[in-house]
């Protein structure tokens, strides 16, 4: 079984996608950020480097699958190839930071390798305000981070919206974040793992 936690930065999603594994006993799959040659030059000069760093999570995104395919066990994403796609690159492309050649180039790509790829069996989507992703983005401290604009936030909020609520097709789970700690509140938890075992086993439906 595979399960995408997807959300925007500072949603959570590494968060929960690390107590669900160990909650379930699931295999998490990070998402390459601690270790992404790119990152840093890209939140400093968004135009100049957005195909190199999103050509490097497609490759990431592509080995992740791989090893997903292959694997007998419950795996638990934090963020799936789908979102890096149709809500990350998009909105690069929407805002003008890859231009037309580079994002009709990299769908090229996308869409070969996509082609025998399924969604996850679950997709549990991460909603948060703004003022709420900026809060958890401060209160993290990357320093890469702190520069980002409520615009490019507000984006891609946008975006996984449209994502959510238009192109996706497979099956989700939407968590409102504003009000949750999971990660502090026990309760707030349990309340995650209770929809989480009611989506996929049944339980108080």
């Amino acid at each position: 079984m595979h399960i995408g936690i997807a959300g925007n930065i500072g949603s959570g999603k590494t968060t929960l996608t690390r107590m669900l594994s160990d909650h379930y006993g699931w295999q998490p799959k990070y998402e390459s950020v601690t270790y992404n040659p790119y990152l840093e030059d890209y939140y400093s000069d968004i135009p100049r480097w957005s195909f190199n760093l999103e050509v490097y999570f497609l490759e990431q995104r592509i080995r992740d699958i791989m090893d997903i395919s292959r694997s007998t066990d419950v795996i638990v994403q934090d963020r799936t190839i789908f979102e890096g796609v149709h809500v990350f690159v998009a909105s690069n492309h929407e805002m003008g930071n890859l231009s037309d050649r580079d994002y009709e180039t990299y769908m090229r790509l996308y869409e070969l390798l996509i082609s025998t790829v399924k969604t996850p069996d679950l997709l549990i989507y991460l909603r948060s305000s703004v003022p709420h992703l900026i809060s958890q983005i401060q209160k993290r401290g990357r320093a890469y981070e702190q520069s980002m604009s409520l615009e490019y936030l507000e984006h891609l909020n946008e975006k996984y919206e449209n994502f959510i609520h238009g192109s996706y097709s497979g099956r989700v789970l939407e968590i409102d974040a504003d009000g949750l700690d999971f990660e502090n509140r026990p309760e707030d938890f349990a309340l995650v793992t209770g929809l989480i075992d009611s989506e996929l086993y049944g339980l108080f439906s």
